[in-house]
């Protein structure tokens, strides 16, 4: 029987593709090739662009949160600055509470006190010693120091509580006695100044006198 060497071939598993067909190997050849220049242009231009996006996208994080950062600290601003003033303001109003009513009761209390020193003044003016006669000077007079008395009273009661008193009174004592008094000795007159030298001397005269009449005295004893 002639040989047949298809016998010793099994059909079932497909033949390999042999190297010398066509498509297959240039596909191959294809894939293991070093990239050319347009290629590696078009991907350094993808990853430039790729980075562009990137820095694009960091800087807009970077703008977010810088304004998070400054509504954190307007915030910040806000609750520390209403803390501060409505402590300050409460404080303020307190004090200007406090002094309202202090100046309306001292306004009250001295509108009393200028009535009540009108009063005493119309009472002094109205006092008239011309009037009194004879039959009623003495009941006048007790009269008009009561009345008196009253005033004073009623004056040292104001100069209690207001201190202005005192001093609107002692500047003008003050003013009037610097210009009744002599600014130095020689605006004085000259019997003035005599009166003066004796009343400084006249001391030392009169114990020098007692000393000689001792003096005289014990020479006569002798």
């Amino acid at each position: 029987m002639p040989y047949d060497d298809t016998e010793f071939v099994d059909r079932d598993f497909p033949a390999s593709p042999s190297p010398s067909t066509g498509g297959s190997g240039r596909g191959t050849a294809a894939a293991g090739r070093a990239p050319t220049r347009e290629e590696l242009d078009a991907q350094v231009t993808a990853n430039q662009q790729q980075l562009a996006k990137l820095r694009e996208a960091q800087e807009q994080l970077e703008r977010a949160r810088a304004e998070l950062e400054e509504m954190r600290r307007r915030r910040a601003d806000f609750q520390q600055g209403r803390t501060e003033l409505r402590e300050q303001l409460t404080r303020g109003i307190g004090l200007l509470e406090k002094a309202d009513f202090d100046a309306r009761r001292d306004s009250e209390q001295l509108g009393r006190s200028l009535e009540g020193l009108r009063e005493a003044s119309q009472q002094i003016e109205s006092l008239h010693e011309e009037a009194w006669t004879d039959s009623d000077w003495n009941q006048q007079l007790s009269r008009a120091l009561t009345v008196i008395e009253n005033a004073r009273m009623e004056l040292n009661s104001a100069r209690l509580k207001w201190p202005v008193l005192d001093s609107s009174s002692a500047s003008s004592k003050s003013a009037h006695v610097g210009s009744s008094s002599p600014s130095s000795l020689a605006d004085l007159p000259f019997k003035t100044l005599l009166r003066l030298g004796f009343a400084l001397t006249w001391p030392i005269g009169a114990v020098g006198l007692v000393a000689i009449a001792v003096f005289a005295v014990v020479l006569l004893q002798r």
